[in-house]
């Protein structure tokens, strides 16, 4: 059976409200949770970005739900730290956090100082940080001479058992390249074609565990009212190609997003008034055999959402309803 969860979204809600929101998905029915991991949001009509990892502890620690966190290793986050961060949730909480390694954005980066790498660049970086990271959360003590640089590090509280360390892809291209290390895969909707070929570009490089799509949606009682709200909360976050790796503030993906049209916000938002069309969408994303399907309400407030969601759509997607 497909497994729905919640998304919490640190750039559009403030961590006291996200954890409350992530209580209420728990006792609505959602299954299990993931969280973004960001220093400053893509709007500022966004306008927050809490501290993941003290809002994980919490939120761990307030509900049952497994939940998960897409973060960043290697810039704004030196591996070492990165794998203390991880064994310690893992450690308090077996079996119940994981964590999807990425290879960055300059949005959040760019605040150390440093240059922000090309892409390639990046993507080696993060490669000796997954491999740093394991390592690390093996028993490990590791120094490493090469795009970061450790010298001598050791974990003193390791967990028993290792918290998988996902693969996020958005490209063909990645998923194949994050095949070789990762312990499952989660990327974000898009057409089904790109999708089919992005999952068999991971299972064809060998890629193992499950698949994991956080599915962006807006949904409200009327269709131009769910229309507003992804417009207003989202546009920023429909650009292509590399731009959004590298602008680097709110105000630059504002000015961008000035150019953006409802009808592109559509390609990358599910957006209706009707939950039936929405458990009908999510459906077609399990057939396509994704195992996880993480629900991103892309408004502001999350209860109208999680409660018409828990009693009109979770139920039709695991087979429940009528």
């Amino acid at each position: 059976m497909t497994r729905i969860g919640f998304h919490a979204s640190h750039e559009q809600i403030s961590p006291s409200d996200l954890l409350s929101d992530v209580q209420h998905a728990e006792q609505a029915g959602f299954d299990m949770a993931m969280c973004s991991d960001h220093l400053g949001p893509w709007s500022a009509r966004q306008g927050h970005s809490g501290y993941a990892w003290s809002w994980l502890g919490a939120a761990l620690a307030t509900t049952g739900l497994a939940i998960g966190c897409v973060s960043a290793p290697g810039q704004r986050y030196h591996p070492a730290v990165h794998a203390q961060k991880i064994a310690t949730l893992a450690g308090m909480f077996p079996g119940r956090f994981w964590v999807a390694l990425g290879s960055g954005e300059a949005s959040n980066e760019h605040v150390t100082g440093d240059r922000w790498p090309a892409k390639e660049d990046r993507t080696r970086r993060l490669e000796e940080c997954v491999d740093i990271i394991r390592r690390l959360l093996g028993g490990e003590e590791v120094s490493h001479d090469g795009r970061v640089r450790v010298d001598r590090a050791r974990l003193w509280d390791v967990p028993d058992e290792p918290p998988l360390l996902v693969g996020p892809a958005v490209s063909v291209a990645s998923a194949a390249r994050v095949a070789s290390w990762a312990d499952g895969l989660v990327t974000i909707n898009q057409p089904h074609e790109t999708l089919r070929r992005l999952v068999a570009a991971y299972r064809d490089s060998g890629g193992r565990g499950r698949l994991a799509l956080q599915v962006h949606l807006s949904w409200a009682p009327t269709e131009a009212e769910a229309e507003a709200i992804a417009f207003d909360q989202w546009r920023t976050n429909v650009l292509g190609g590399d731009v959004p790796w590298d602008l680097e503030t709110p105000a630059a993906f504002d000015a961008v997003g000035e150019h953006i049209t409802m009808e592109s916000v559509r390609h990358a938002v599910r957006i209706s008034a009707d939950p039936a069309q929405h458990a009908a969408w999510l459906a077609e994303y399990a057939d396509l055999g994704f195992d996880d399907l993480y629900l991103h309400h892309v408004g502001q407030e999350q209860e109208r959402f999680i409660d018409t969601f828990a009693d009109r759509v979770l139920p039709q997607v695991r087979g429940e309803g009528s």
